[in-house]
């Protein structure tokens, strides 16, 4: 906790909301590798998760997450 909080005092404040997503996002996609490693065998690969993180914050986006799409580093493609 301590160090998400030093880390978000030095992201801008419009951005803030973004990062704390983008925080909760990671955390809990590597505790969902880290599940499927341990209890399904599935070998670990830096590849698929951070695949799978990118897959997962344009859903975010698609969803409303304004935050995440304020970082720059998701394109997003709204549906016409």
């Amino acid at each position: 906790m301590q160090w998400w909080r030093g880390c978000r005092r030095r992201v801008p404040k419009e951005q803030r909301r973004g990062f704390n997503s983008m925080i909760t996002l990671g955390a809990w996609l590597i505790w969902k590798h880290r599940n499927s490693c341990a209890l399904e065998g599935t070998n670990p690969s830096m590849t698929r998760l951070i695949d799978g993180f990118m897959e997962e914050c344009q859903l975010w986006c698609l969803a409303g997450a304004k935050g995440l799409r304020s970082l720059g580093f998701v394109q997003v493609e709204h549906p016409n």
